[in-house]
């Protein structure tokens, strides 16, 4: 018995190091990257491929605090092209220089993000592995599915955000508690047609009555595209900067 154990044991132990597959190293400012990790329980490989920016003086400082970008439903599939459609990995494409190092993952086609959180934290932990991420400064944010990924991750793991910033999304109520030590603010058009007001009322109204302190801005003539106004204006940059889980 104790040989056929040790036996199981070392098998094991090789399955394990043949799965630690990492991403390849991006070091220019705007890179293609691609996360791949096995899974000894299930035996099977998920991957996620990203964009990574690192701003143009990365090289200046020690630490930088990261930004997470979720994209919408509509960027899904396998050409990266896509997600630079919104948000931040947009205004990167456009030449905008950002304070963060930005990873902008892209979710395959007939998934969504609140089902990948392993996924996506298995990318972060990457993130702060091979670049000067500052863990304490990780931060997230995403539209649309993104924005419903941005609240099930975010509630999932509170412990590894210092600040979050769901647009036009929603999620479980009953889990957003997980959120009430992180600074939260949300964005939503007033007549959304796609994602009611009412996904994103309703998840800030779950994070503060468990005693947070989350926040919800609504644009009174916006639809869908909550993410443009709110991606365009500094004082959410900014927000985001001032956040940190060991200053907090």
């Amino acid at each position: 018995m104790n040989r056929q154990f040790a036996v199981c044991v070392l098998l094991g132990a090789c399955f394990f190091l043949w799965g630690c597959e990492k991403g390849r190293r991006m070091t220019n400012r705007d890179a293609i990257g691609r996360h791949s990790e096995q899974r000894l329980v299930r035996q099977v490989e998920v991957t996620l491929d990203y964009l990574l920016y690192l701003p143009g003086d990365y090289e200046k400082q020690d630490s930088w605090p990261l930004l997470v970008f979720l994209h919408g439903a509509g960027e899904r599939g396998s050409d990266l092209n896509r997600v630079k459609a919104h948000g931040p990995a947009k205004q990167i494409e456009a030449g905008q220089e950002l304070p963060f190092v930005v990873v902008s993952p892209q979710c395959p086609a007939g998934k969504w993000w609140p089902a990948l959180d392993r996924e996506v934290m298995a990318l972060v932990d990457e993130m702060i592995e091979k670049h000067k991420v500052d863990p304490d400064r990780v931060t997230l944010t995403g539209l649309s599915m993104g924005g419903y990924g941005t609240w099930a991750i975010g509630s999932l793991y509170p412990e590894r955000f210092a600040a979050v910033v769901p647009i036009c999304g929603g999620g479980r109520p009953f889990l957003a508690g997980g959120l009430k030590d992180v600074p939260v603010w949300a964005f939503h058009g007033a007549k959304d047609p796609v994602v009611p007001l009412r996904e994103s009322e309703q998840m800030v109204e779950a994070v503060n009555r468990a005693g947070g302190t989350a926040k919800l801005t609504v644009y009174p003539e916006a639809m869908h595209d909550s993410w443009t106004e709110t991606y365009d204006n500094p004082d959410v940059y900014a927000w985001l900067l001032s956040h940190s889980k060991a200053r907090d």
